[in-house]
């Protein structure tokens, strides 16, 4: 059996080819960008959180189904609202009056995609019972901790032109999220297609899964066994560096970062065939591991200056790694 197959059912499945797949069937639903859907499928890859940022009517939560859909995995949406608590998210204990105890009723937390619809008009309190399933894949309620499935995975969507009735998410949590996603209106040609796709009815309730829970759980795994050079890490740790000391930057980009920007330029490798990671991986990746996470300075923003003008100034300034030894032995 080849490096990237395993074995599912008796037949050998290569991980590029299923990663590639699940790109093409949420194709037949969402008409966008593919290195948007190819993003959303790595974070899926790597098991890790996704924020999708965007003005309203897009596709974002079309876009997400459609991933459920393709996966087979368990979907649940929440909508967020300024009145939501958070035993509405995680779960709460209920008294069962004929034994006279407590028992705790799961919230809608626990699936394995979860998609945290118009995140920032919760209230922080609420926004916050998120952390714990975001980083550590569970959920404590009266000092007992419940386990939630695996995989699991956070997709958050807000819309950056409203203002009134939000709450900005924290640093903090924004830094949970791998990467920031935007989707962007269709071309006049694309957004007709769309148009005649959907004329009569509504292409997700045809959709049919392509992979399942053991492919992305199998995906996890062989992501990690994706070779990075020393070289490799060394460029990382220089994006992030930088963001650190750029004059336009209040706050860079945190270790946390630095590693999801590893574990996506190894999947990327995986997607493209690849069983070591190259510097145009990262470069690829990077600003939609970074935007998110950078705090520009008052000046910066007065200039109308972006999250992503920066990243793409220090990746232009940074020397890329040489013919170095990014092939492991």
């Amino acid at each position: 059996m080849k490096k990237g197959e395993f074995t599912l059912r008796d037949h050998a499945v290569d991980l590029g080819d299923v990663m590639k797949e699940i790109v093409r069937n949420i194709r037949r639903v969402v008409v966008g960008k593919e290195d948007t859907m190819r993003n959303l499928v790595l974070a899926l890859a790597t098991g890790r959180h996704v924020l999708l940022e965007d003005v309203p009517g897009v596709g974002k939560t079309t876009l997400i189904k459609a991933l459920a859909r393709s996966t087979n995995l368990s979907f649940r949406r929440i909508q967020f609202t300024p009145d939501l608590l958070p035993s509405d998210i995680t779960g709460t204990s209920v008294l069962n009056q004929e034994e006279s105890t407590f028992e705790f009723r799961e919230g809608p937390v626990f699936h394995n995609i979860v998609l945290a619809d118009e995140i920032n008009r919760a209230s922080p309190k609420t926004q916050s019972s998120l952390l714990e399933c975001m980083e550590e894949g569970q959920v404590t309620s009266d000092g007992v901790t419940y386990s939630l499935p695996s995989p699991f995975l956070v997709m958050a969507t807000q819309n950056p032109i409203e203002y009134e009735g939000t709450f900005p998410l924290p640093e903090a949590q924004l830094d949970r999220f791998s990467v920031s996603l935007h989707i962007g209106y269709p071309t006049s040609a694309g957004e007709k297609k769309m148009l005649r796709r959907l004329e009569k009815q509504s292409a997700l309730d045809h959709l049919e899964a392509v992979a399942s829970g053991d492919h992305i759980k199998a995906l996890n795994r062989m992501v990690d066994d994706v070779y990075a050079s020393d070289s490799v890490l060394d460029y990382i740790v220089s994006i992030s560096e930088s963001t650190r000391k750029d004059d336009n930057i209040y706050l860079g980009a945190s270790p946390r970062a630095s590693l999801t920007l590893l574990k996506l330029s190894q999947a990327l490798a995986l997607y493209q065939e690849m069983d070591y990671v190259i510097p145009d991986h990262v470069k690829e990746i990077a600003p939609d591991v970074l935007r998110h996470r950078i705090i520009l300075t008052p000046e910066a923003r007065w200039e109308d200056v972006s999250p992503d003008d920066v990243i793409r100034r220090i990746l232009g300034r940074l020397p890329v790694p040489g013919t170095g030894e990014f092939v492991s032995e």
